[in-house]
């Protein structure tokens, strides 16, 4: 009786076993909406994801427990154009992870803004960018070029999947361009307007739907507002003040509201401070990505009393 349990043991765990995966593909994300976008393309993916909306991309420290993720995934997806030049590099050599070291960058897929061929950042310059505007992802059609290229690099890496990944691409890259039509329809009364914001963290968005970013909080890139820069902007714009002052959710809003409020002062222009989040929660897939873009619409419409 007692081997007969026993065998009926190792049989269920040994079934137990057959039917568990092995070992899932694991991604390490630099930031979240390239782990959403992996969650679309490869649902069985187990996700790392070293920053979230609340936190500036260019500013992460290599916390202990980022190495031991990164030391575990088989591929990297970043944003590149050194938004992480920071921090990754430090991650991938205590690391020591060789699959880590080819990463793939999703700034290497789309034409970017603003290049600064040549540019080095320095203390005194802020953060520079020479390769362009690291951003890329507030422009939701960049979304798609990222979407194809990260589902060849997936495919390569699981050549059994690679048929799948790429239903799964094809499917997405379908929705995504009927929720594309939908917000360039809405956005329509948004070309033209001018908004003030705090670095460029939005300027996909502003680009994609013809706004214009007249002035930036930082003195430069990266760098706190100052009181003098405040009031030399506040100087410059009182005879013609934009739609909207626009913070994202991992800067501090109290510059931006000092301005609004001046703005407003004597009679002024009512001028709204929006927060918008800079990106999706860690845990986000295709949904969120739609709610999140439909959300800066939204904002962004509302402020010009749409």
């Amino acid at each position: 009786m007692r081997s007969r349990r026993l065998r009926a043991g190792l049989a269920a765990l040994l079934g137990a076993c057959l039917a568990t995966p092995a070992a899932a593909f694991t991604v390490f994300a630099c930031e979240p909406e390239w782990a959403a976008l992996t969650r679309v393309l490869l649902p069985t993916a187990r996700l790392h994801v070293a920053t979230h909306a609340g936190q500036d991309p260019h500013h992460i420290e290599a916390r202990p427990s980022l190495i031991a993720q990164l030391r575990s995934a088989d591929l990297a997806v970043c944003t590149g154009a050194s938004l992480e030049a920071g921090w990754l590099p430090t991650l991938q050599e205590r690391a020591g992870n060789a699959r880590a070291r080819d990463v793939f960058f999703a700034s290497d897929t789309v034409v970017l803004l603003d290049p600064q061929p040549g540019a080095i950042g320095t203390p005194w310059a802020g953060d520079v960018h020479a390769e362009g505007n690291p951003h890329l992802h507030t422009d939701p059609r960049n979304l798609l070029e990222v979407a194809r290229a990260l589902s060849e690099r997936l495919g390569q890496v699981l050549p059994a999947e690679r048929a799948a990944i790429e239903q799964r691409r094809i499917a997405f890259d379908a929705r995504w361009r009927q929720q594309l039509a939908g917000w360039e329809s809405r956005a329509a009364p948004m070309r033209g307007q001018r908004v003030v914001a705090q670095h460029t963290g939005f300027g996909y968005l502003w680009h994609w739907l013809g706004m214009q970013q007249v002035a930036d909080l930082e003195p430069k890139p990266g760098m706190s507002p100052t009181p003098g820069h405040l009031q030399r902007l506040l100087e410059g714009l009182r005879a013609a003040p934009p739609l909207a002052v626009v913070v994202s959710s991992y800067q501090d809003p109290r510059p931006g509201r000092w301005l609004t409020s001046q703005l407003a002062g004597r009679g002024g222009a009512k001028v709204p401070l929006l927060v918008l989040p800079a990106t999706v929660p860690e845990d986000a897939g295709e949904k969120e990505l739609v709610s999140w873009m439909d959300g800066l619409l939204r904002e962004l419409l509302q402020a010009a009393g749409r």
